[in-house]
Parts: structure tokens; sequence; C-alpha cells
């Protein structure tokens, strides 16, 4: 069986195993990311709000106020830096009863004991001048202005593409099934391979707990907590401009209603708690629940565009809060355990805090050669009609419009497929441009985008998968051999 050393293994590629990846590209380590998925963001990092959260949800003296403050703070130069979609659209929390004003306002001083600048408490007149479609139950609000919206996808692949760029491995299809502890370091085994490490990143979502326990005494545990979403048309991506919260409870943060990066409108998520770490499947009562209440603050919702729904697991570990650092009785075996919401907001620092722990432990140098600038795929949408004119003389392919829905050229999938971590599967291609995302949900373009993916890759049309292996495109031949 093939055999690989490394000094850092992280097991995990969403947001935060890719955030970890990315700082420890910044030293002198041979790290590896293995994950069981053909591609990153195949998990929980690609079915969530896309919230950058302001930080005034978290319990004060928590990690998960801490690092989302940090995490929050860090977006603006991390988008410069690596060319990912984010905003700032700022966010509210509505009430529905001057009797809610005191839980109104001890958000608010929490989320000004954790750092969150601007907060503010809004009448619900203000607060409808800022939001025309806000019901007329509305009676208050907390308005935070540092509250933002992020391509999930972009982030986390960003996040990936630079860390590969500056040296880390990413090992796809590779499933850990065992980890042990041998003299100073660990071994990880898969079905395939052995991979030996002396540090070992736990990134692994819903599974974290898993791989704790099996070189912990002190056990941890994880439950799934099942999140169904709407997603609507683009023409209903204007009906908010906030993300609109309403006042959490145990279970989280409620229904929200909030303006995507790319300009849909989303809706969700529910909050179900439950036993399978793979149940993904939305169900109508949930779907059902989403539209009822979140038309108890915002008016009008235009239900009938809702184009896809989803689902997501966040990881809830049982002391509601994230578990990061290095395990007491397992030394070298570092956690990023129950990361949930507002874990998408948080990962860059996460990386960061585990990173500097890491090259801390191992005594590690800094590279000299680290490139922290990544240049992502061109929007050909979004350019000028002179700009789009000049790139189509200088490469042809981005004049042919592949996908109608979002305005996604042939040259834009060929980006996609052949960059640092190119994407293998249709789902791969999807999560780099968008290609399939739009109204007609891959029903126009999908042909036209295998045959892409099969000339690129140099692969049979009769390989290709929509995402991991085991789900391919095409059963076979009709009796004309197409």
């Amino acid at each position: 069986m093939k055999e690989q050393r490394y000094d850092v293994a992280v097991i995990g590629a969403g947001v935060t195993g890719c955030a970890v990846a990315r700082e420890l590209s910044r030293w002198n380590l041979k790290v590896c990311v293995a994950e069981r998925e053909e591609d990153v963001c195949s998990g929980t990092s690609k079915a969530n709000s896309a919230i950058v959260h302001a930080g005034f949800d978290a319990a004060f003296g928590s990690l998960k106020a801490r690092f989302n403050v940090e995490g929050n703070r860090m977006m603006d130069a991390l988008s410069e830096e690596l060319d990912f979609d984010f905003k700032r659209n700022g966010s509210l929390v509505i009430s529905f009863d001057p009797a809610d004003r005191p839980a109104l306002e001890a958000l608010r001083q929490k989320g000004e004991a954790n750092g969150v600048p601007g907060l503010r408490i809004i009448s619900g007149d203000e607060a409808r001048q800022m939001e025309p479609n806000l019901t007329d139950g509305v009676a208050e609000a907390l308005y935070a202005p540092t509250g933002g919206i992020v391509c999930p996808f972009g982030l986390t692949i960003a996040l990936a593409e630079n860390a590969c760029d500056n040296g880390v491995d990413f090992l796809f299809n590779t499933e850990i099934t065992v980890i042990r502890r041998e003299g100073e370091g660990f071994v990880l085994e898969t079905p395939d391979r052995v991979l030996r490490a002396d540090m070992v990143v736990n990134a692994a979502g819903v599974y974290a707990d898993v791989f704790h326990n099996m070189v912990s005494g002190h056990k941890i545990h994880i439950t799934p907590r099942k999140g169904d979403y709407c997603l609507l048309d683009k023409e209903a991506g204007g009906h908010v401009s906030h993300t609109i919260f309403q006042l959490p409870t145990i279970m989280g943060k409620g229904i929200l209603v909030t303006p995507t990066i790319h300009g849909n409108l989303l809706t969700g998520p529910t909050a179900t708690d439950i036993e399978d770490k793979e149940a993904t499947a939305t169900t109508a009562a949930e779907l059902a629940e989403i539209m009822e209440k979140a038309a108890l603050g915002v008016k009008n919702i235009p239900f009938r565009q809702v184009i896809t729904s989803f689902c997501g697991l966040r990881a809830h570990e049982d002391s509601d809060d994230f578990i990061i650092g290095e395990v007491k009785d397992a030394p070298g075996f570092f956690d990023a355990a129950g990361i949930e919401s507002p874990g998408l907001t948080s990962a860059p620092a996460i990386g960061a805090y585990l990173a500097g722990q890491i090259a801390k432990k191992s005594g590690a140098s800094r590279k000299e050669s680290w490139n922290g600038r990544r240049k992502g795929i061109i929007r050909a949408a979004k350019l000028s009609f002179e700009e789009r004119a000049a790139l189509i003389k200088e490469r042809p392919e981005y004049g042919t419009i592949i996908c109608r829905c979002e305005g996604v050229s042939e040259g834009e999938i060929m980006d996609a497929i052949n960059r640092t971590l190119g994407a293998v599967s249709l789902d791969g291609i999807k999560r780099r441009v968008r290609q399939g995302m739009g109204r007609c949900q891959a029903g126009f373009c999908t042909p036209r985008t295998m045959e892409i993916l099969a000339r690129e890759r140099g692969i049979a049309m009769e390989d290709i998968c929509k995402n991991g292996p085991g789900s391919r495109m095409l059963a076979g031949a009709n009796e004309e051999g197409r």
C-alpha cells in the first residue's frame, strides 16, 4: 500500500480546512489536505446561508464570539488578496413585540462586549425605511452595519487554490478510516494509502467527533443539525438589501431572508437535529416552514420564483461552542470541531490561529517565497462592452455563451477546469463559475458543458460525473451509438 509522509495532515477540505491549509502554507512545512470527496467545498461549506456574521449572537468569552469577530474583520483584506466576492450589506435582527426590547438590548450589549462596532436599535418605522418590504408587524430591529454576504464556494476555492500554489498537497477521493498514534506522530489509514504525519488538523465537519474520539479519551459528540433553504431567482434578488434575521432561539438564528452575493434571494434555514450524518434531502414540511416563518418578517416574498431548494448539515457539538486547539491527551492532534454558524465567518481566523500554534510547536520557519495573492476566474458578464470585445478578440472562447441564465462563457468553463485544483466534475464547474446555477438549473447547458469537460480532461463522455465516483451522468449509448 502506498505511503506518504507529511509534517501536517489536514482532514477535510471545507472552508475551515482550506483556511488552515492556506495559513500553514506560509511556513516551511510539508502539508496535505485529505478530502473524501472529489473536490473542495463538498460538505457543509457548500450548503449554508453564505452570511458573514457581525458577531453579536455568540456568548461573550466563547470561541464562537472570538473567531467570528476576528474573521469578520479579516474578510475585506482577504477578499482583495484572493479575489472572491464579498459585500458588507449590513444585517437587521427584527422583533415583533415591544416587549422584546430587552432581548434586542441584550443582543446589542453582547455584541458590543464581543467587539462588534456600530450596533444600534432602531424603530420599526426606521427599519421599514431601510427595508420597505418588512411587514407592519416589525416593532424594532437591531442594526449591524458590519454584517456581510459572501460566496462560500468562492471563499473556499480561493483559499484552497492559494494553499496549493504555495505547496500544499490536496488528496481528493481520500477517505480517512482510521487514525492511530505511532511514535511521536500519527498514522492515517485510507482504503488505498497510508498517510504519516507529525501533526493532524481535524476539520472534518460533522465527522470531527469520530476522528477526535479515535485519539482522545475525552470524548466529544456532534449532532448533525439539518437546515433546508429556498433559493429564488435573480428577479427576486432586490426584495431586500440587508440580511434580515428574526430574534434567535436556542436552535439558532432562525429563518432569515437575504440577498446573495450573486443577486438571488435566499430564505432559510430550518433547524432539525438528526442522527444521520449524510441526510441532506429536503422535505416538503421544512420548506413550508421556511415560507411561513419568512413571511412573518418580510412581506410579499415571491416564492413562485424559487428555482431550487437545498439542505445543509451544521456540526453542532454538545458544548454549543467551537472546539479549537491541541487535544490535551493527544499531543500534535489539533481540533477544529463543532464548526457550525458562524463557522464560515470564523474560518480565516481559525486558520490563522491553528497555523500559528502548529508553526510554534514544530519550530518551522517562514517561507520567503510565499505568495498570498490569487487571481480568480474572469467573469465575462461583468465586463464592459469594450473590455469584453478585447477579451474575445484575444480569446474567442469567451464569446461563446454556454450557460445562458448566468452568462457563462466557454472560456470561463475552460479556466475552471484547467486552473489550480481545477474542476473534474459538473458540480466542480458549477461551484467555480456558476454554470447551471441559474433559472433553468442546468437544463440547457449541461450537454455542452459535458463536451467541454470531456475535451479538456481527455476523458470519455461516459466517465463524466455530477460530483464524485458513482454519479455518472450517462447510462449508455442509444442505438445510433450516441
